[in-house]
């Protein structure tokens, strides 16, 4: 299965991951004030995060950053 986020820009990789720690953020909260019962939903935030960070931190986004700075 292939990274669907390695096709994407940098900044649509930030604005995505932004988004998916807020989401996550809040469903913790409304996990613990008894709100939340979609708890799988979290564990897939999680990998989502990690997939996007692990692109992020690639040597391929690293050679993106040099040469968007240049």
């Amino acid at each position: 299965m292939a990274n669907p986020y390695a096709q994407k820009k940098m900044a649509e990789l930030k604005a995505e991951l932004l988004e998916k720690k807020e989401t996550l953020r809040k469903n913790r909260f409304d996990i613990a004030g008894s709100k939340g019962s979609n708890v799988k939903e979290n564990r897939n935030l999680r990998k989502d995060i990690a997939r996007i960070e692990t692109v992020l931190a690639s040597p391929k986004s690293e050679e993106e950053k040099i040469t968007n700075n240049e």
